[in-house]
């Protein structure tokens, strides 16, 4: 498989690094001190076709490829976590289903802006009391005539709290004898009456990719709203998170390279017995690790969005990809701090954010232990 960018992914990676240098990285730790949403960087992002990446040019995006989209979303979340993970739900979470499963009046009016940047959507899925188990779903979406009336809440939703569009699961049937319910997706706009969003989410880290629960109390929708067909909603969320832990593996990979780059240029400043810490075998080691840990991570990123690309199923592909750029993400930062010593637990010298950054990663879209389950039974069915 070869990994060598195209020319047109190069240039889109030079795009995305120029601008996360300039624009992101400045206002980065300010992001993250103050839980600020960078709304001017996601106005830019959008200018910059970054928020509809692989969206085809008809449809506002770029016309790019998956591949493309992995080396944006490094370079974004290098600079800014926060920032990397609202690129990742409007093109991930939104976009790319909208794409997949929307009717051609869909694709006209809601992906075209979405794409562009000129409007923003978010994916609901998770609630107070369903995560992994989508079968204890508790919003429901019943019949009225040609339309529909929803009922409940969805929490934990990135870009919710400024979201003009959310995708919402909603169990639509659920059998009388206890079999398993089916599921049904729907593109709610947030202005719709009925529907109410609590105070964003005080977190650990991402703090400026504000979050929040969604309330849906009898929110009439019109059969055209939905997305996909009836009762096929479960297909939906996993052909979407397929394609979204590529874009979380990615966010991993960013956060991982910043805390890695800063730790070989601390090595190479701070001094001890004599000499920089760069020179002993303890520190080099360490950095060492990082080095290839975050070099398998990518590999594992590029080859899950290359079998996108290609067309291929690559459920097993995004699941290893996101579980170890996760997990590495977390263990690089870990390391940083450590070679940063005490200076890696002051805020001025960012490791520490990258450090709860990376946690997340290990939990949003599929936890660690589900990713551990989806390649599980991949690799038992061989």
């Amino acid at each position: 498989m070869n990994f060598t960018l195209t020319e047109d992914q190069r240039l889109l990676q030079q795009t995305a690094r120029d601008f996360a240098d300039r624009e992101v990285a400045p206002k980065a730790a300010e992001i993250d001190k103050q839980a600020r949403w960078p709304k001017e960087i996601v106005q830019q992002m959008g200018e910059l076709g970054l928020m509809g990446v692989a969206v085809p040019t008809e449809f506002g995006g770029s016309g790019m490829d998956a591949v493309s989209y992995v080396v944006a979303m490094e370079e974004v979340s290098r600079a800014c976590g926060s920032t990397g993970v609202i690129m990742s739900v409007n093109n991930s979470l939104f976009c790319d289903p909208v794409l997949k499963f929307g009717s051609a009046e869909q694709k006209e009016k809601i992906l075209k802006p979405c794409a562009a940047g000129e409007k923003l959507g978010c994916f609901g899925l998770t609630e107070p009391m369903s995560g992994s188990d989508a079968q204890t779903m508790q919003t429901v979406a019943e019949r009225k005539g040609a339309g529909w009336i929803l009922n409940g809440s969805k929490n934990f939703i990135t870009n919710g709290p400024h979201a003009d569009y959310v995708i919402v699961f909603a169990v639509t049937d659920k059998p009388a004898d206890g079999g398993k319910v089916r599921h049904t997706a729907f593109i709610v706009p947030m202005d719709r009456k009925g529907v109410s969003r609590s105070p964003h989410d005080e977190k650990m880290g991402i703090k400026g990719a504000h979050s929040c629960t969604l309330f849906f109390e009898n929110v009439e929708l019109d059969d055209s709203e939905r997305l996909g067909e009836e009762n096929q909603g479960f297909k939906v969320a996993m052909v979407t998170l397929d394609g979204g832990r590529i874009g979380i593996a990615a966010q991993a990979l960013g956060i991982a390279q910043a805390a890695l780059t800063k730790s070989i240029a601390y090595a190479k400043e701070r001094h001890a017995f004599g000499k920089p810490i760069a020179k002993f075998q303890a520190i080099q080691f360490k950095l060492s690790d990082m080095a290839t840990e975050l070099d398998a991570a990518r590999l594992l990123t590029l080859r899950a969005a290359a079998l996108k690309d290609a067309g291929t199923r690559h459920s097993l592909e995004s699941a290893s990809a996101k579980l170890y750029a996760s997990e590495a993400s977390s263990r690089i930062t870990h390391q940083a701090i450590q070679v940063h010593g005490g200076y890696g637990y002051i805020e001025e010298y960012g490791v520490e954010r990258h450090y709860r950054d990376a946690r997340i990663t290990e939990i949003y879209e599929g936890t660690s232990e589900i990713q551990r389950l989806v390649i599980a039974n991949w690799v038992l069915k061989a």
